[in-house]
Order: C-alpha cells, then structure tokens, then sequence
C-alpha cells in the first residue's frame, strides 16, 4: 500500500501541497518561495533566495470508518490463525495496521475487540470438549491447549505493539499471552465438569505409568498446562499426594506379606527412585519432596517395626553386605536408625550370648568370639558407614553378653594366648600372629575380670619361659606393651619382672659356667634359673631324695633324672613302680607322669611291664639296655598334665585371696581420704575404683572385718555411717 494512496494521507498524488508551489516533507510542511527558482548556468553570482516553511492550512481527518475498516482486517487475520487456515496479509503489513490503529489512540478499543475475539473462540474450544467421550478426552485437551499456546504466539506477535505500548504501560490490563491463559483458566478450567475429568485422567494415566504402561509425554504436557495457567496447587497437588499416598498404602500392605525383607527393601528403593525421577522438571520441588515423603511413610516408616522383626536376623546371620547396607540406607531416609540399632544390639546380645553361654564350647570359643567381631566389624564399617550409633551399641552390647559367664571368658583368652604364643605354634606367620594378638586385645578390652585375666595369663607365661616353649619372645614382649598400653604399668609389673628374672638368669648361668666350679662337674649340663618370688605364681612344695652323682648323657627335667638315676644301682633287676615311688619320695600323679614320659615317650631309656601308653601302680620298670638313638646328647620332654580342676580350683582361690587384698586396699585408701562416708557412697565408691566385678554382699563383709580389725568404726549416732580410723 503506498503513502499516496493510503486515507490518512491528502492533497494531489504527486505530493504537492494545493495552491503552492512547493513540495510536501514528510511532516506534512510545505516548502514555499517568494519567486519562482530558474535553472541558469554558472555565469556569476546568483543572489541568495529565502526559502519560507509554513504549515498545513487544514488538519488531515481520517474516515469515520477508518477504526472498523482497519480492525475487520486484522479480525479475519485473527480468525484464520484461530481456525487454522491462511492468513492473506503477510505479518509484517499486519503488523504495522495494528501500530496505526495504535498511533491514532485506539489501542483501548483494539484491545476489547481482541480480548472478545479470542474469548468466543475459547468458548467454542470448550464447547467441542465437553461433547468429547472419556477416552479421547485427555488427548482432545492435549490437543486443543496446544492449539491455543500456539495460536496466541501467533497473534501476539501481530499485536506485539499493542502489547508493548498499552498492555504493559497500563495498570490493570494483562499482557496478550497472559490474556489467553487468563481466558483458558476461566473458560475451561473453572469448568467444573472439564477440571474433574482433567484431574481424574491425569491421576489414572499416573497410575496406569506406575504400573508399567508409558503414558508420560500427555501426563508432562497437562500439568505444563496446569503450571502455566497456575492451577497447579489449587487442582493437582493435593488430590495427587492423596492419591499417591493410598496407591502405595495398598500396594505396600500387599507387598509386605507376600515379598521376603531383601525383596522388599529393594521394591522400596526402586520405587523411591521412579518416583524421585518421575515427570522431573514439571513436579514443582515442594511436590518432588511431598511426594517422596509420602512413598517413604506409606513403604517405609509404617512397615519399620514389621519388617526388622520379620527379617533382620536372618539378613544379619547370612551377613548380607549389601541387604544390610540397604537397609540402613532406606532407615536413614525415616528416622529409624535407633529403632535399627536397637535390633542390631539384640542380635549381637543374644549370638554373643549362646556362645559364651554354653560350656561344650569353651574350646572354640575365643575364635567364635574372634571370627564374630570381624564379621560385626566389617558390617558396621561396610553397611553402617561407621556410625557412632552402631559403633556404640556394639561395644556396649559385646560387654554386656561377654561378662554373663563371670570370669570364664577371661580365664579362655588367657589360655587362647598361651596357645598361639608357644613354640609348637607354627600354623601363623609373624605377621598373623601380631594380627591375631591385635583382635584379642579388643576381646580383653571388653572383659571385666581382668585380674583373673592376669592370674591364668602369669601362670602359663611362667611355664613359657621355665621350659622354654616360646614361639617368639618378641611376640611375648609385644604381647606386653599391648597390655602395658591398654592396662597402665601396674598391670604389668609382675610380668615385666619375670622377664627381668629370665635375663638375669642368663647371666648368671654364663658366670657361672666361665667358673672353677663348672670345671668341677664337667658333663653335667645344669641349668638353674633365680626367681623374684613375688613375679611368680607360687607351686606347692615337692619334696624328692636326690640319689647320688653319676655319668649323665640325657638331658632331663629333676624328676625324670631322680627316676633314671635310680636304676644306677639296680644291675639288670628291675624295679616295681611303688619301689620307685618309695626311693624318690615324688607325689604319685608327678610320678605317673615321669614314668610315662621315660617309659612311653619317643625315647624309652625305661623299659614296662605290662606294655601300655598308661602307668599304673602294680607296674615295673627297668632299664633299656637295648636302648640306642642317633644323637649324642638326647633331650626327654616331660609330659604336661592337662589342667585339673584342682588346677584350677587352686587360681581361683588366689584370685579370690588377691581381689580380698585390693577390696580393703581400696576401703582404706577412700576412708583414709574422706575420713567419714556412709555406707551407700562407700559402696559406689568401691565399684568405680575396682577393676572387676564384685557384689555388694562380698563389700560388706570386707568392710565388717575391716572393722573387726580396728580400721574402721561405725557412728555412734548414726550405724550406716563409717569412720576411719587413724
């Protein structure tokens, strides 16, 4: 359309203002002058002509119908881009009808005209949905929102200037795209029969998707709709978590009782996983968290109590690494870490319990206990990610099952030691042993009578060093300053001596052997170790007739040589096992002993009658002249009797004798501090200061002969109250 031609514009075609000579500008001046300017050549100089700028004589006016004309263009315009079809005009002259119309101060009208238009349009949108059928409904939705979305970009980018210069410089008006979802929430969504239809089918096509089929690009596309139009709070979020929340209700119930506990955590997170990834993007983060929330209380937190009942042990006793893992993992998620310790604790109780509980397996028991701790160990560090929770449930735990059979527990880690630390020990190498030591350390920490620890450990320790069976006397030292470490040196103090008294034997033995008295009894090997009295445990005393000197090749222990010696005198007669006893005056069960290691052992210097691996009292014995061996010098190990009750009995006794010492040592040392105290904080007192378990009955007795004795007496006034005395 040329400037010419266009209404707004009048006067001749050629752009001559009427009545002038002069041309028209561009902003509607015209140029005049006084005389008429002649074209002449340069033939001097021309004088100088005045031009003179004078304005219209009379305004432009623009038709009547100027408005209804220009809108009815842009109006068939709107019309074809709503039903599809080709717009005649191109874009750019459509453009530039609307900022005409907007130039010359219609852009209110404009905007009426426009809002009315796509109104009817939404309206007969609406109509055509609510004629659909249920199973074209959500599609037919789908579709038609696109359609407008579409549309409105569209038209939008007609009425850009109206947009710019009146939509947003105006209060109270919306823009052009604002204006099609204003209209779209108000026509089709307040629609009560189309919002319920919309909201139903969307929480069944999420079913249908939780259920296997793909159905999430119409799902996505809705709820952008509902995003866009902001009625997604007021529509879909609460009746979906509703709905979410019954279906995982169900489902969970179901899955519960028909599913094993592994299976069922696993169905748990795989859900928590689709649902975290589920429709990402067009879930606002409050309905993201809402949503997981709900999944966790409906699968998790109401079955917490179910499935750790149903299931934790067995996962527990098939050490079921990534079960375990899981499980902790899904708890964390609930808050139900404490409730899946406390299980825990229960488990560690009531195994640990059955194995120290039960006698018939005293014999394995500190590598049950051993083997126990590594696999509870590795499940904390592995499954539990270390926590402080599961680190102390267990420690508390392996003490409180470990001491329910008092002092026997300490008694077999003892002997456990002895075991691992004698020569015949060869089933490790240095560094499993050292390994070993380690873990039976942690066992020791947990054990509270440690001083019947120390009492069995002093014992075979002794027998280590006196016959010389020690694997390894830096695994022996090592084994010390762990116990030094975890114990303090009073612990160990004795033991240290009885190093001591080892190396000072030693040193004895070489001055003595560089000295004229040596040279004396040359061909007797005679070793003789010098021991601190107090270092050691104390033997009953042996009495035995040491025959006279004679020629010796064996290298014997004092009792086996005593025996030997006495076939020096006998010639070729033999000699009855009480002539025996009665020449050498050893104790019978000694002197079985000694018989059988020099009559029944690898080396035979004694011969028996009647043959047999036992010795009894109506045996004889003589010498074995037929006797030969390939080495010079021969070596007969003495026959280690199996612990005796009796043995045992005897530690037990001198435990009891050393624990009365440090109960009154103890009741003096606090009395003699605080000078008066009454009974019940004397008592709790004593617990707190003594390292093993004591009952309180055995306290008071204590207490009584302490005050038997005059170092303490009771309150005259008041008899619960005790006073030392000074």
């Amino acid at each position: 359309m040329s400037i010419g031609s266009h209404p707004f514009f009048t006067g001749s075609p050629s752009g001559r203002c009427p009545g002038t000579d002069g041309m028209v500008t561009s902003s509607g001046l015209s140029i005049a002058s006084k005389s008429p300017i002649r074209r002449t050549g340069v033939q001097g100089k021309q004088p100088v002509k005045k031009l003179v700028i004078k304005n219209f004589t009379v305004t432009p006016q623009l038709p009547e119908d100027y408005e209804l004309n220009t809108w009815k263009v842009l109006q068939q315009a709107v019309q074809a881009i709503q039903q599809s079809k080709p717009v005649e005009s191109s874009l750019e002259e459509l453009y530039k009808t609307c900022e005409n119309l907007c130039h010359q101060k219609f852009g209110d009208n404009l905007y009426k005209r426009l809002s009315t238009e796509v109104e009817i349009h939404v309206k007969s949108v609406v109509h055509g949905l609510l004629n659909k059928s249920e199973d074209g409904f959500l599609e037919a939705v789908h579709t038609a929102w696109s359609d407008h979305c579409r549309q409105m970009i569209m038209i939008r980018s007609i009425f850009l200037y109206l947009d710019r210069t009146f939509a947003l410089q105006t209060l109270g008006v919306s823009t052009i795209w604002e204006l099609g979802l204003d209209l779209w929430r108000r026509l089709a969504m307040n629609s009560l029969e189309i919002r319920s239809k919309v909201l139903g089918g969307i929480l069944a096509l999420i079913e249908r998707e939780r259920n296997g089929e793909t159905t999430s690009h119409l799902i996505m596309s809705l709820l952008r709709m509902l995003s866009d139009i902001q009625m997604y709070n007021s529509v879909f979020e609460t009746p979906f978590l509703q709905a979410s929340r019954l279906y995982y209700h169900v489902e969970g119930e179901q899955s519960v009782h028909i599913r094993t506990v592994p299976e069922y955590l696993r169905y748990a997170q795989r859900r928590l996983v689709e649902e975290a990834g589920r429709f990402e993007g067009h879930l606002d983060k409050s309905t993201r968290r809402d949503l997981i929330a709900a999944v966790e209380g409906e699968l998790l937190e109401r079955w917490t109590d179910v499935i750790l009942q149903k299931g934790f042990e067995a996962v527990m006793q098939d050490h079921n690494l990534a079960d375990l893992k899981l499980w902790y993992e899904l708890m964390m998620r609930v808050s139900g870490l404490e409730k899946l310790s406390f299980h825990f604790g229960n488990y560690v109780k009531k195994t640990g319990k059955a194995l120290v509980a039960d006698p018939s397996r005293d014999d394995s028991m500190v590598d049950e206990l051993l083997k126990f701790k590594l696999g509870l160990d590795e499940i904390v560090h592995t499954c539990f990610q270390n926590s402080d929770l599961f680190l102390n449930v267990l420690k508390e735990c392996f003490e409180a099952f470990i001491n329910t059979r008092q002092n026997k527990p300490a008694e077999l880690v003892a002997k456990y030691l002895d075991l691992r630390l004698r020569s015949g020990n060869k089933d490790l190498s240095d560094e499993e042993l050292e390994s070993t030591l380690d873990r039976v350390l942690i066992l020791f920490r947990y054990i509270q009578g440690k001083d019947v620890f120390e009492a069995f450990y002093k014992r075979d320790l002794a027998k280590r060093l006196l016959l010389n069976k020690s694997a390894s006397f830096d695994a022996e030292k090592s084994m010390l300053s762990k116990l030094k470490a975890e114990c303090g040196s009073g612990f160990t103090t004795k033991l240290e001596g009885m190093f001591k008294d080892m190396d000072t034997s030693k040193d004895i033995m070489i001055n003595f052997r560089s000295s004229k008295m040596h040279n004396k009894i040359a061909g007797l090997d005679l070793t003789v170790n010098v021991l601190t009295q107090g270092n050691w445990p104390t033997y009953p005393p042996a009495e035995a007739n040491i025959p006279a000197n004679g020629t010796k090749e064996l290298q014997l222990s004092l009792f086996q040589a005593i025996v030997a010696l006495l076939f020096n005198e006998t010639g070729d007669s033999s000699l009855s096992y009480k002539d025996i006893q009665h020449l050498s005056n050893i104790e019978p069960k000694e002197l079985s002993r000694t018989l059988q290691s020099l009559a029944c052992g690898k080396y035979r210097i004694l011969v028996k009658s009647p043959k047999s691996k036992d010795v009894s009292d109506t045996d004889t014995f003589k010498f074995n002249e037929d006797f030969t061996a390939s080495l010079t010098r021969i070596k007969i190990n003495s026959i280690q009797l199996k612990e005796t009750p009796e043995e045992n009995n005897s530690t037990n006794e001198r435990i009891f004798q050393d624990r009365q010492f440090q109960v009154d040592a103890a009741v003096v040392r606090i009395m003699k501090t605080r000078k008066q105290l009454s009974h019940t904080l004397l008592i709790s007192e004593l617990f707190e200061q003594l390292k093993f378990a004591i009952k309180s009955t055995d306290l008071k007795k204590r207490i009584e002969s302490l005050i038997d004795r005059d170092y303490l007496e009771r309150d005259k006034t008041d008899p619960t109250v005790y006073k030392y005395v000074a």
